[in-house]
């Protein structure tokens, strides 16, 4: 069985990101066993347009709950009203509630992978 490269194993996970949930960038991250790598995820999802099936890259935000990435949707206003249209409410590019929707993979997801 061949390896995924990284990020596939990222969308892979992202792809599992329920709707009207979010997770961050950090905690994808360390559930691919590589802590520290956050920006890398960063780069995967500004990479994510272009991938089938396709990336639900907006519910990956910062570990803040900060819409980091929305400059590469195409209109800086797209990953909020793509959240919004999951439930999100979002002020000043902030997801609110971010505690009680925030969306972990290492206590989601079966840590056996």
């Amino acid at each position: 069985m061949e390896k995924l490269g990284f990020y596939d194993q990222v969308y892979q996970v992202v792809r599992l990101i329920p709707s009207g949930r979010v997770s961050s960038y950090g905690a994808i991250a360390s559930y691919l066993g590589t802590r520290g790598s956050a920006r890398m995820v960063g780069y995967a999802m500004n990479a994510a347009h272009s991938v089938f099936p396709p990336v639900p890259a907006q519910r990956v935000v910062n570990r803040n709950g900060l819409l980091t990435g929305k400059f590469h949707f195409g209109s800086e206003n797209l990953m909020q009203q793509l959240l919004e249209n999951e439930g999100i409410r979002i002020e000043n590019d902030k997801v609110l509630d971010f505690k009680n929707i925030f969306w972990d993979p290492n206590f989601e997801l079966d840590m056996n992978k």
